[in-house]
């Protein structure tokens, strides 16, 4: 496979690895949206899984300390929105 093939698989990878991760945290969370739970679960997943990765030290290979920390980051996600919307409501 050529590097120009592996770049649509990797997106599409990441893509499904985040909404996997949203699923979760939404669960614990009890976020019903599933737009939230998409958004936040790419968006924790590359913040959350990339410093846990790092302070780690597993670098930048899928590692149980990047999935927790992905996991993590959504969590937060998802719970400081909940702050917010219910503080402005």
């Amino acid at each position: 496979m050529t590097t120009g093939q592996t770049a649509p698989v990797l997106i599409f990878g990441i893509l499904g690895f985040g909404i996997v991760i949203g699923a979760i945290a939404g669960w614990i969370t009890g976020t019903e949206s599933w737009g939230k739970r998409i958004g936040y679960g790419l968006l924790g997943s590359f913040v959350g899984g990339l410093l846990a990765s790092l302070i780690a030290g597993d670098g930048l290979a899928l590692r149980p300390s990047g999935i927790i920390g992905s996991i993590v980051g959504a969590i937060l996600l998802m719970l400081i929105d909940r702050a917010v919307s219910s503080r402005s409501s």
